[in-house]
């Protein structure tokens, strides 16, 4: 049996599978209750507890071939973010990226990741 209140209900009456409307009930200003009706032959239900609900299934609308390619961020123990990629440049202004020619954040990733050589890095980064 499934959950209370999920929507699809097997109709006694009309015999399908169908859904379940609900519209509130008011006396006067009050409410006391829900109507229940069925959405296919429009039969009005005293009780939600002897309706036959549906058990709602689980859609596979997407395979493996669906999803994308893992990216590793970790090569060992170093990260393969853009702050430590070789076209990585920085300028008071904006971050980019050279090889792509496009605006990046430090915590961006590619796979054309090219780690940074000892070299390339500013001097007083070296010395810390």
């Amino acid at each position: 049996m499934a959950e209370k209140g999920s929507g699809e209900i097997m109709c006694p009456m009309c015999r399908r599978k169908t859904l379940v409307l609900r519209s509130p009930k008011f006396d006067g200003f009050t409410r006391v209750g829900d109507e229940l009706k069925c959405s296919e032959c429009g039969t009005v239900f005293g009780d939600e507890e002897k309706l036959e609900f549906v058990e709602a299934g689980k859609l596979d609308i997407f395979t493996d071939e669906d999803r994308s390619a893992e990216v590793d961020l970790f090569e060992g123990d170093q990260v393969r973010f853009c702050n430590h990629c070789k076209y990585y440049v920085v300028n008071p202004f904006t971050q980019r990226c050279m090889l792509h020619n496009k605006i990046v954040q430090a915590t961006d990733s590619c796979p054309q990741f090219k780690r940074q050589q000892e070299d390339d890095q500013p001097k007083d980064e070296r010395e810390s």
